[in-house]
């Protein structure tokens, strides 16, 4: 298809290489941007899983040039947006080409932006997510007829994933809303996200109502990251060695902590040594954290150490290394933290200073949010009784519930089928009161779920953190990509710890299919140390002894 009548590049190359190097100065694109551009220009939804600085929004770009009609794109921070429109003006030299709409903007500039997406001299406009939730905006994009539907950081929708955003949970319906409504044909939908382990693919499906979309991952390996645990029984000897580390450590770097006291006590320490250090967490004012965000892009500071606050946006090229203080949360965001280093391709290093009683406050972190059978049973309560929407912050405060809390319900209440989350983000009821309790035990039912989930991956956490093999097989087997090491990289490789072990007879291939009789089907990940991993469908990953699996039959192949 082509951009409609007046609009940008009425005459692109139908050659999509051609069309890669004119607009965005690309030379040649890569198998997996080409294998979602094919799917998504013949109109079928798309995931793309792929590495950071692998190509994901030049998909969307390409794309959008090639269809008739705007892309919208939904991207969580201002200053993604901002960066990316920037980039799209540079490499095609139309400074109408794309635009950002927030709520900076005034009026007439608004005005000016919908005409010109109205006209197809602007092809593509992003967002945040909390724009959507505005009726007026929605129904002014939904005017304009957009061909694409984007989510950028799509990651953020899912609660299994380390970054979820509650504004993300509205972005299925809001997507429905930009289709013209439910008797409507959908609007194509392209998620993009730079880490995704299977879970996190399954939830973005549902919960953008993503239909047979095609699954599009490319490969998570980034050979210039030296992989590294350094075990501790004390904490202070591993915070000594941490800050030895960081001062004879040359280079820009990350120090990832725990907590926001961590952040603050770990840089002042820093500091107290010389080394030009800052720290950064949720609790700062936005204009202290962009300021740091700043300085460091810039190289004025050396050392930022953070929370998990501080991640979406950091695209500095030249960072040497990153530090874990304590272990990250999952795989996916130790495998999304690590990735902020050596992207200039240069050698980089990844260490985590690892003590088994540091994983204890992760399962409490991962607790903390959960909500119980009376609170889930208050929240629907409340949402059928008014019968009509209801803004969740009204819940949570006739309720006296957190937000966090109040949004968790209202998540497993959907789950459940007995409710809507509409796009401007109030919640609607679906099921009548008296399917009230039989609602209230589905969600339950789904808390417990992801709950046992979470448990499971804090596990894979410390599997990567113990185990004698190659660390590399184990981060990349988490991800469902079947690695074989020595990878030559990691210090149990380095050590030939990986090498010393027998090979384990392999009862099913990786990626096989099988069936436990309690935790039901699921797929085999890895072997490895005399035992072999499965991510099961509602226990999540367990790891089992091959002995055992062989001598009882505990799988069985799934019958297809």
């Amino acid at each position: 298809m082509r951009p409609a009548p007046g609009g940008y590049l009425r005459s692109v190359p139908e050659d999509m290489d051609a069309l890669a190097h004119d607009v965005l100065g690309i030379d040649e694109l890569r198998p997996e941007q080409r294998e979602a551009l094919d799917a998504i220009t013949a109109g079928r939804d798309t995931l793309a899983v792929m590495a950071t600085g692998s190509g994901k929004s030049a998909i969307y770009q390409l794309a959008g040039l090639q269809l008739d009609g705007p892309t919208v794109v939904v991207s969580p921070l201002i200053a993604l947006q901002q960066d990316q429109v920037e980039g799209l003006h540079a490499t095609s030299g139309d400074a109408d080409l794309a635009v950002t709409l927030n709520s900076q903007m005034s009026a007439a500039r608004r005005r000016e932006a919908l005409t010109n997406l109205g006209s197809g001299a602007t092809r593509f406009v992003l967002l945040s997510p909390e724009q959507l939730a505005n009726a007026e905006v929605l129904e002014e994009l939904a005017a304009v007829r957009p061909a694409l539907f984007v989510v950028d950081e799509a990651h953020c929708i899912s609660e299994w994933g380390h970054d979820f955003r509650p504004d993300y949970l509205r972005l299925g319906a809001a997507r429905t809303a930009l289709s013209g409504g439910e008797d409507a044909e959908p609007l194509p939908v392209l998620a993009l996200t730079a880490t995704a382990a299977p879970p996190v693919r399954d939830e973005i499906i549902e919960r953008l109502f993503m239909r047979s979309p095609a699954i599009v991952v490319g490969e998570f390996d980034r050979p210039e990251l030296w992989l590294e645990v350094r075990r501790y029984e004390e904490e202070g000897p591993k915070d000594d060695a941490l800050l030895d580390t960081i001062e004879e450590t040359e280079g820009a770097g990350l120090v990832y902590v725990a907590t926001r006291r961590a952040a603050e006590e770990t840089a002042d320490a820093l500091r107290a040594r010389g080394v030009d250090a800052t720290h950064y967490h949720g609790g700062m004012h936005k204009g202290e954290r962009e300021a740091v965000l700043r300085a460091f892009l810039a190289d004025e500071v050396r050392v930022v150490v953070a929370t998990i606050a501080f991640g979406m946006g950091v695209d500095k090229p030249n960072v040497r290394w990153v530090f874990h203080h304590a272990p990250s949360s999952s795989l996916d965001a130790y495998l999304q933290e690590i990735g902020r280093a050596g992207r200039d391709g240069d050698a980089a290093q990844a260490i985590l200073f690892y003590r088994p009683q540091d994983l204890g406050l992760r399962r409490f972190q991962a607790g903390a949010g959960q909500v119980d059978a009376d609170q889930i049973e208050r929240v629907a309560t409340v949402v059928t009784s008014y019968g009509d929407p209801v803004d969740p912050a009204c819940i949570a405060e006739e309720l006296h519930l957190s937000a966090s809390k109040v949004t968790t319900a209202v998540s497993r209440l959907e789950d459940a089928g007995a409710l809507e989350l509409l796009p401007d983000g109030q919640v609607a009821p679906l099921s009548a009161p008296d399917d009230l309790e039989q609602a209230v035990e589905e969600a339950e039912r789904a808390g417990e779920h992801r709950h046992a989930y979470e448990e499971s991956r804090i596990a894979m956490v410390r599997t990567y953190a113990e185990t004698r093999d190659c660390r590399r097989e184990v981060l990349l087997s988490y991800f469902g990509e079947d690695y074989e090491g020595p990878c030559g990289a990691c210090d149990n490789c380095a050590a030939g710890r990986s090498e010393e072990h027998d090979e384990t007879d392999r009862p099913f291939p990786i990626g096989a299919e099988v069936a436990h009789r309690e935790w039901g089907p699921g797929v085999v990940q890895r072997y490895g140390e005399g035992q072999m991993t499965v991510l099961f469908e509602d226990a999540g990953y367990r790891t089992l002894g091959v002995d055992l699996v062989v001598q009882r039959e505990l799988l069985k192949p799934l019958e297809a």
